[in-house]
C-alpha cells in the first residue's frame, strides 16, 4: 500500500498576479478554507498519513504555521524546499530521501476533486503495489492539458502534453499514484524544451511499460484546477453551493480525519473549539457530538 504522498505547492502563481505576489497561491481561500486543504483531504481519503509539502523557501514558513506537523489531524506532515520550479516530476527528486524507495502519490496544490465514492477509488489506487495510477477527466479545452491518446481497442496508448491537435478530450488530472520505481524513473527524464522535468514524460514511462492504470472520473465527480482568477472563483462558488445546498463539508481535513478514524471525537471537538466563532467550527462540533452526519450512513465519506 502507498503510505506516502506529496503536495506540490511551489511555483510563483503568475496567472493569479497581483494577489500571489505576496502570498502562495495554495494559501488563497477557496470559499471558507485555504486552497491546500483540498488536496490534503484527497490524500487523507486515500488512507495516506505521511505527507510532504514542497513549496518555495519564502512560502514554507506560512505552510508550517498553518498545518504544523499534522498531529492534530492524525497525520505526519514534513516540508521541503523547491528553490526553483523545474517541472512537476522534480518533486520526486526533491523528496527522494523522504520517499526512501517506497511508492508515493503526488497531488498538485491547486487541484480540487470532489465526488461520491471518491475515497473508494483513491484507496484502490493506493492499495496497488505495482505500476502507477492516474485519473482522467473530460474537458472542453484539451489543448491546455496533458491528454490521453487511445488505440483502436480504446486502451490508453500515449499522453501528449498540451497538444495542438488533441487526440481526445480526456485530460490527466493533477493526482498520481506511483510504485517504488518512481524516483528511478524520474531520474531518467530529460528536461523538455521549456527546461522542465515533465510529469507527462514520467507517466509515459509507466504507460509504455504497460504498468499504468487509468481511472476515468465520470459525471459524478468534479475536478477543478484553481490556478486562474476565473477558476478560483468557480471553485469557491462550487464549494459554497455544495455546502449550502447539501450541508456536506467540502475539503475539511478535520472532518476527513474524523471519518477516517485518524482522530477521535474529543480531538475533533478540540479542533472545533479553535474556530468556534465560525460556521465551520459549529458544524465540526455537531459532527463530533453526532448531531449531524455529513455523509449518508454506509457510504464512503466524500470531500
Amino acid at each position: 500500500m502507498i503510505r506516502k504522498g506529496i503536495i506540490l505547492a511551489g511555483g510563483s502563481g503568475t496567472r493569479l498576479y497581483p494577489v500571489t505576489q505576496i502570498i502562495s497561491k495554495q494559501l488563497l481561500p477557496i470559499f471558507d478554507k485555504p486552497m491546500i486543504y483540498y488536496p490534503l483531504c484527497t490524500l487523507m481519503l486515500a488512507g495516506i498519513r505521511d505527507i510532504l509539502i514542497i513549496a518555495t523557501p519564502h512560502d514554507l514558513p506560512q505552510f508550517r504555521a498553518l498545518l504544523r506537523d499534522g498531529a492534530h489531524l492524525g497525520v505526519r506532515i514534513s516540508y521541503a524546499e523547491q528553490p526553483k520550479p523545474e517541472g512537476l516530476a522534480q518533486a520526486f527528486l526533491i523528496g527522494e530521501k523522504w520517499i526512501d524507495g517506497e511508492g508515493c502519490a503526488l497531488i498538485l496544490g491547486d487541484n480540487l476533486i470532489h465526488g461520491s465514492y471518491l475515497s473508494i477509488m483513491l484507496r484502490k489506487a493506493s492499495a496497488r503495489t505495482e505500476g502507477a495510477t492516474i485519473f482522467a477527466y473530460q474537458v472542453r479545452d484539451p489543448e491546455r492539458y496533458g491528454i490521453l491518446a487511445f488505440d483502436q481497442a480504446g486502451k490508453p496508448a500515449d499522453i501528449v502534453e498540451k497538444p495542438v491537435t488533441p487526440p481526445s478530450n480526456w485530460a490527466v488530472t493533477g493526482l498520481y499514484f506511483y510504485d517504488r520505481h518512481v524516483t528511478d524513473y524520474a531520474r531518467r527524464i530529460k528536461p523538455s524544451l521549456r527546461n522542465e522535468l515533465e510529469i507527462t514524460d514520467l507517466n509515459n514511462i509507466y504507460l509504455h511499460k504497460n504498468a499504468m492504470r487509468v481511472e476515468r472520473l465520470g459525471r459524478g465527480v468534479a475536478w477543478l484546477d484553481a490556478g486562474t482568477p476565473q477558476s478560483l472563483l468557480q471553485a469557491a462558488t462550487f464549494v459554497q453551493t455544495i455546502q449550502d445546498r447539501q450541508g456536506n463539508l467540502v475539503g475539511c481535513p478535520e472532518e476527513v480525519a474524523f471519518h477516517m478514524s485518524f482522530i477521535d471525537a474529543d480531538q475533533l471537538r478540540e479542533q472545533a473549539r479553535a474556530i468556534e466563532k465560525t460556521e465551520l467550527g459549529s458544524i465540526l462540533m455537531k459532527i463530533a457530538d453526532r448531531e449531524i452526519c455529513s455523509y449518508e450512513p454506509g457510504n464512503e465519506p466524500i470531500i
